[in-house]
């Protein structure tokens, strides 16, 4: 009969959580669960996790691995709404998957990439004094050897080139 029993639990311990969960840490999920009832009407209130580490005889550490691990008991389903006070509606499905503002700055990214391996030596180093150095048209004139107009001229011709091929897709 104990046998029966053990294999009974063991069936339901391990197949009814919604994620795999190490049996050290489904025994300790119990273990807490009773400890919670127990501190609970013995305290009137919720017990601390050092409450519960002291009852237990466990650390703080392994108290909130079971609390943590006690999550993945049961898998909430993305439809679920959020809140009843939530204005938005919808459930959680709702709100994730929004664009992302920084996967435009990977795609021109992407696509800048090529454009610039196109470029000539020295407007790359040009770009890089500017954007990379952040170095003024005047010191980048200095470094070349040339006026601040002149690097003006380049710096635009360089960019309107760039700025077309982003648009067309070529340099």
């Amino acid at each position: 009969m104990p046998y029966i029993i053990g294999e009974i639990k063991r069936f339901f311990r391990d197949t009814s959580w919604a994620v795999h969960v190490p049996r050290r840490l489904q025994e300790l999920r119990l273990s807490l669960a009773k400890a919670v009832d127990e501190l609970s009407a013995r305290l009137d209130r919720s017990p601390t996790t050092a409450e519960l580490a002291a009852h237990l005889q466990l650390t703080s550490e392994e108290v909130i691995e079971g609390l943590v691990a006690s999550n993945g008991y049961t898998a909430g389903s993305l439809d679920t709404p959020t809140s009843e006070d939530d204005e938005r509606g919808g459930g959680l499905a709702d709100r994730i998957g929004d664009l992302d503002p920084a996967m435009t700055g990977i795609e021109n990214l992407q696509t800048l990439k090529p454009l610039m391996a196109r470029l000539g030596e020295r407007d790359r180093h040009i770009l890089q004094m500017r954007f990379g150095d952040e170095l003024t048209q005047a010191q980048i004139g200095q470094e070349l050897g040339v006026s601040q107009m002149h690097v003006s001229r380049l710096l635009n011709s360089v960019l309107t080139r760039l700025r077309r091929g982003m648009l067309a897709g070529t340099c």
